[in-house]
């Protein structure tokens, strides 16, 4: 599987075929079982845990479909926790323009029982691409949102993806969500039967 620079690919699949563990495997969480997942010229497989770590804290930005904010902090801190964690501090004109595309600026001081499920995914968005990974890796990002809600995201997603020319790697049951992206993979008992 090649994956060119700025493409938008949404991967289909029954459940339990192996989608999620191709994003993990992708993302440096999980190793592959064969073969070798090669990220932006790095060979996952020459790579120790702490050089994974690293590269995906400054490579890669993630987003689930269970949003995994931080209960305890507003909107604004768990999107710039991320910046901390990496070490770069605040940048305020990345994250203005994030925050803006994401239409969440009235959402900010909010934590995260307080907004809705779609305010929520974006804040989680948010938080996966303020620190400006070359790779945005999705999980079922609209699977626990209505449809006006999806739309919205998958618009955003779409948006962050051309905006920023962000790799991006979208795992999806819903074929109105895949439609967004450039290419369509299908997956079958762990394989990619269609490209």
């Amino acid at each position: 599987m090649v994956v060119q620079e700025g493409e938008f690919i949404a991967v289909m699949g029954p459940s339990g075929c192996g989608k999620s563990t191709l994003l993990h495997v992708l993302g440096g969480l999980t190793g592959p079982t064969s073969g070798h997942v090669c990220v932006d010229g790095n060979d996952f497989s020459t790579m120790g845990d702490r050089d994974r770590t690293r590269f995906r804290r400054h490579k890669i930005g993630f987003v689930f479909q269970r949003f995994n904010l931080l209960p305890t902090l507003t909107g604004r801190q768990n999107i710039t926790i991320a910046q901390h964690i990496q070490g770069d501090g605040f940048n305020p004109h990345r994250f203005e323009a994030v925050v803006t595309m994401l239409n969440i600026q009235e959402k900010l001081d909010r934590r995260p029982y307080a907004l809705s499920g779609g305010e929520q995914q974006r804040v989680a968005i948010a938080r996966a691409v303020i620190c400006e990974p070359k790779i945005l890796l999705a999980d079922e990002p609209t699977g626990n949102l209505d449809t006006e809600n999806s739309t919205t995201v998958l618009n955003m997603l779409r948006e962050l993806n051309r905006s920023f020319r962000q790799t991006t790697l979208m795992i999806t049951h819903n074929p109105e969500a895949a439609a967004v992206a450039d290419r369509v993979l299908r997956m079958r008992d762990g394989r990619i039967i269609y490209d």
